[in-house]
């Protein structure tokens, strides 16, 4: 089986299918990714959909099972195939590491219950008990309405593993600076600073129009676009205004001046990050363009990073300040402030230091004033 990259027509939509050893799209994985496509998913989301549900069809080839007949005993052997490290019939006495993560796992079998629940509404396969019916479980965050709604039934997956909690990777101060520091041009240290200061998902800087950016007032506006040259996705329906600094916009005004418009003279982009050295001069980065510079500086720095952690280490900067959260999920662009909770709020031992210092100095002032007054 094959994942195959498809481009729409008269367009520059792109989407993906599955094709099977006849080269032709398995019926029942492109019925639900069409449907994903009509109801405006985007397409790295269906590309993920694609390889996780091409996974599962290969299982149950290889276990000569039909997916029209398969039940939640039949899905928990599939998870457990999922984790095997060794191949069907083959056993080790040493404890092995398992062939993949906990969440992993659970966002293959996110997909395949989506992909029956699809089928279980147009008729096409028998209901499978999938869920479980839960009267508010317990989270960290109560809503506003939360003693409106708290005795609504929500709907969970019994097919679930339990993931261990993991902090989300980020960067300190001196490997930011470091990283930034071993850009040889502008647009690279532009692209960074701006990643760093604004938290903005690299889909977003990479649609990023000249026109979104307002230097006069130290405005960067994010809107979404579906028709980037590059493919480049906002992730979010909705335009946002992001503030950033003054120095930033100092760093946007020279790549301008001395890199933008020296290299590309009166041929100029829409796009504020363009090729202008390799590939086609003057055409919108891709999403590749931006892991090779990051593999080139992983090779300068020997710090191993990707976008998104500029993303985090923004989000952890801000909380670590004081910066209310409600003003973090909306620079971040969450849907929910749940969301914001889970992922960044978290206390690390250099945390715990930092405030048990601060408590034993406040202690110490505190005695120090009232041993000072006078009788």
């Amino acid at each position: 089986m094959k994942v195959q990259r498809v481009r729409i027509p008269d367009s520059n939509q792109i989407t993906w299918t599955v094709l099977g050893a006849d080269y032709l799209p398995i019926a029942p994985i492109e019925q639900f990714l069409r449907y994903l496509e009509s109801i405006e998913r985007s397409p790295n989301t269906i590309r993920s959909y694609a390889h996780h549900l091409k996974q599962y069809f290969e299982y149950l080839q290889a276990h000569n099972l039909d997916w029209t007949q398969m039940g939640v005993i039949e899905l928990a052997d599939f998870m457990s195939w999922l984790r095997s490290p060794n191949p069907q019939g083959i056993l080790s006495i040493q404890e092995q590491e398992a062939k993949r993560t906990e969440s992993t796992v659970n966002l293959i079998l996110t997909s395949v219950c989506m992909l029956y629940d699809f089928h279980e509404k147009t008729g096409k396969v028998p209901h499978i008990p999938l869920y479980r019916s839960q009267v508010m479980p317990g989270r960290k965050y109560k809503g506003f309405l939360h003693h409106i709604t708290k005795s609504k039934s929500v709907r969970t997956r019994l097919l679930k593993l339990k993931e261990p909690k993991r902090l989300p990777k980020t960067l300190s101060p001196e490997q930011v600076e470091e990283l930034i520091n071993s850009c040889t041009r502008l647009r690279d240290k532009f692209l960074l600073c701006l990643l760093h200061e604004s938290g903005m998902r690299i889909g977003q800087a990479l649609g990023l129009r000249h026109e979104d950016i307002h230097s006069w007032d130290n405005l960067i506006k994010v809107i979404p676009r579906s028709n980037n040259a590059n493919g480049a996705r906002a992730k979010t329906k909705s335009p946002f205004d992001l503030h950033v600094s003054k120095e930033l916009m100092g760093l946007y005004s020279k790549y301008l001046q001395d890199e933008f418009m020296e290299i590309l003279g009166d041929d100029l982009s829409d796009y504020v990050f363009v090729n202008l050295w390799d590939g086609r001069i003057g055409s919108p980065m891709t999403y590749s363009n931006v892991m090779d510079l990051f593999n080139r500086l992983k090779r300068k720095t020997g710090i191993a990073v990707h976008p998104h952690i500029f993303r985090h280490t923004h989000a952890t900067e801000l909380i670590r300040q004081g910066v209310g959260m409600a003003y973090v999920q909306k620079r971040l662009d969450h849907a929910s402030i749940q969301t914001t909770f889970n992922t960044y709020v978290h206390v690390s031992n250099e945390d715990m230091k930092r405030e048990l210092s601060q408590y034993l100095n406040n202690e110490y002032d505190t005695e120090s004033e009232s041993n000072s007054e006078p009788e």
